[in-house]
Order: C-alpha cells, then sequence, then structure tokens
C-alpha cells in the first residue's frame, strides 16, 4: 500500500475475538465530503484490496461531482447462515460507529445488500449510516434504494451505449459476454438486451453458458436457481468460467470481482470493448497492454457509478424514478466526457478519466484548512 498526497487518511483494522471477526476500512480521502463505499464480504479480503477499492471510490465520486470521499471497507467471510451473518455485520457496526456519517457512510457491495444494510442502520440506531436499504425500510418520509433495484447494471449499460454512440455502432449490431451473473451482470443483460444487444455469453463462479445466436434471460436464471448455474441454461453450449476472457465478442463486461482478467488468460481476450462493470476486473498493467492491442476499455470508476449515484439519491431522499434519471445523466455525461478528451489529447479512458476527478479532489484539498476537520 502506497500513500501519497491523497491518502489513505484513516485505515482500520478490526478483531472482535469473541466471534473471531477480521475487517478492514479504509477512509482514503475526505475532501470532496463524507467518505462513501461498500462493504465486501468474501473469504480473502485483505487490507490491501480494500485500499485499491477506496482509492477508486476516491476517483469515481469526485467523477461524478458527487459530495463524497473514497472509502471502502471489507469483512472476512468464510460463509455460514444468516445468524451468523447477521453477527458479524452487527459487531462490524459497533466497532465503526464512532464515525459513521461523521467519516463514513456504508454500502452494499460483494456479498452485502439491503438486508445488510438495515442491519447496519438498526445497530447503531441511525438511518443515515448506510444507503442502499430496503425500498420498505423508511425514516421521517425518506426511504431506501436499495442496489437491488439495479443502479449499477443500469448504468454499465449507460455507459456501453454511450461508448457506442461515440463510435457510431448501433447496439443492435454487437455481441456481447457477461462475466458474472449477480446484481450487475443480471441487470446489464436486461438493459442491453432491451437496447438491442445480443447477449452471447454469461457466466457465474461455476461456469459459462454461451449460444451465438443469443442467451435468455429467463432460461439462465432457472438454470441457476435449478441446477445451480447458468452453463446449464436451455440451449447453451457449456464452458468453463475462464473460457469467457477468450470468446470473440464486440464487448466483454466484468462485472463480479477483482482481478478476473490476469496473467493467465490476459493474452487470449479478443473482444473489441471492455466495460469494466466490476469494481478493478484487472490491474493497471494489464489494462494498458490490452489498450495497446486496440481494445477499448471503460475503466471501472466511469462504468459502474451507478450504484454509489444511487447511494447519493438516497441520502439526499430521492424516488426510484429520479434515481434513475439521475444516474443516466451523470454516467452518460461522464463517460461521453471521457471519450472525447482521451480522443482529443490521444491518450488512455483511464488516464483521462483519472486526471477529472484529480483536478476535482485537488480543488477541494486546497479549500479545506486541516485533513480532519473537528
Amino acid at each position: 500500500m502506497q500513500k501519497d498526497k491523497f491518502g489513505p487518511e484513516t485505515i482500520y483494522e478490526i478483531y472482535d475475538p469473541k466471534i473471531g471477526l477480521e475487517a478492514y476500512l479504509v477512509i482514503d480521502n475526505t475532501a470532496m465530503g463524507v467518505g462513501k463505499g461498500g462493504i465486501r464480504m468474501t473469504p480473502d479480503v485483505s487490507k490491501e484490496e480494500v485500499f485499491r477499492l477506496a482509492r477508486t471510490m476516491t476517483w469515481k465520486n469526485a467523477l461524478f461531482d458527487l459530495p463524497f470521499g473514497g472509502a471502502k471497507a471489507g469483512i472476512r467471510w468464510n460463509g455460514g447462515d444468516e445468524a451468523k451473518k447477521r453477527e458479524a455485520v452487527e459487531s462490524f457496526a459497533r466497532a465503526i460507529e464512532p464515525i459513521l456519517v461523521t467519516r463514513y457512510i456504508a454500502g452494499p457491495d460483494v456479498a452485502t445488500g439491503e438486508e445488510q444494510m438495515k442491519w447496519i442502520a438498526q445497530t447503531v440506531n441511525n438511518f443515515k449510516a448506510t444507503t442502499g436499504k430496503p425500498k420498505d425500510f423508511c425514516e421521517a418520509g425518506q426511504c431506501g434504494l436499495p442496489h437491488e433495484l439495479g443502479s449499477t447494471g443500469y448504468g454499465v449499460v449507460q455507459s456501453t451505449l454511450e461508448a457506442l454512440k461515440f463510435q457510431g455502432i448501433d447496439p443492435k449490431d454487437v455481441t456481447v459476454a457477461i462475466e458474472g451473473f449477480g446484481n450487475v451482470g443480471t441487470f446489464a443483460f436486461k438493459h442491453l438486451s432491451e437496447a438491442g444487444a445480443k447477449i452471447v455469453a454469461v457466466s457465474d463462479i461455476k461456469g459459462t453458458a454461451f449460444n451465438e445466436k443469443g442467451l435468455k434471460m429467463d432460461d439462465l436464471i432457472k438454470a441457476q436457481k435449478e441446477k445451480g448455474s447458468v452453463k446449464f441454461a436451455q440451449g447453451a453450449t457449456e464452458m468453463t468460467h475462464d473460457e469467457i476472457f477468450g470468446l470473440e465478442v464486440d464487448i466483454l463486461i466484468p462485472a463480479a470481482t477483482t482481478d478476473v482478467i490476469n496473467d493467465s488468460n490476459k493474452d487470449g481476450v479478443k473482444a473489441k470493448i471492455i466495460v469494466e462493470g466490476a469494481n478493478i476486473p484487472m490491474t493497471e498493467s494489464i489494462e494498458k497492454e490490452l489498450v495497446a492491442k486496440g481494445i477499448l476499455i471503460i475503466p471501472d470508476f466511469v462504468a459502474n457509478g451507478g450504484g454509489v449515484i444511487s447511494s447519493y439519491c438516497e441520502h439526499v431522499g430521492k424516488k426510484p424514478e429520479e434515481m434513475f434519471e439521475i444516474v443516466k445523466e451523470k454516467i452518460t455525461t461522464a463517460t461521453r466526457a471521457v471519450l472525447e478528451r482521451a480522443k482529443k489529447d490521444n491518450r488512455t479512458l483511464r488516464e483521462v478519466a483519472y486526471d477529472i476527478a484529480r483536478e476535482k479532489v485537488e480543488v477541494a484539498m486546497e479549500k479545506r484548512a486541516t485533513t480532519f476537520n473537528i
């Protein structure tokens, strides 16, 4: 983990010896506002991973002009029933209660969702402590806007469509592969299908379903529910999970976890466009290698900002229909700005997006007298 002028400002390592809870919270930079970022629960989450994600949130929030800084949290979670999960989440909530709302606002991420956000808000007795809560969980006229409504996947599709529009490509003329069929992947599938794109491959952790004529969402959901994986979808050819990265498609959307495109499979990537629905689906060095091969890559903190934009909307009391309009406007505006500046300056989209975000954070940092306001 490398410290620089942006942060990280604060790193928390949490251990509850009573239940064996291990967790991390990294508040990277709060110049733009209170630290905002989700909580993931995975067996191998590390402090380094949480820092990388927190830094991504710093840039993401700045890029979309949200009044949030960058933060992220991770709980080591090897699985268990709902009671055990709730015990872990509530322990984590109690540990960070002193800084909730003032320094950090929690949100959903991998293996956390609306129920976990509700648990945290109830544990600390503060409705504003989290976003992404259930839509029927309300206080003083404000209600939750769960990510289960599909804001992140919807935003990924808006970014994809803007990139196609910029290149003069009709969505009806493209083939798509989506790695991951969770909250982001399912809604990316739904909205891309509605735009006319042909989704020929979808994967989950157990395998890949492929059909060159196009897959149907109902078949994928049924296969996952009844047989445990999308790879068993009716009419689909069964493949391994990693085979999805080597398919000859126009668009590849990694929409699951970090570092799925790596040294073991990067040379086989054949997609013309990669839209990073997941956070950090590859390292920046690998991203540069693929860009050098002529692949257009829309960075994660440009493409998948729908979730945190939804979080902002919930924080200020917007309704679902208002939220989707704001997600569309902010994602398309940011994507277009990055594409235009990258073309003008002959640079990668990530380099340009970083510059736009950095400039905003630097201005905010210059305006405050001290880092830790009391």
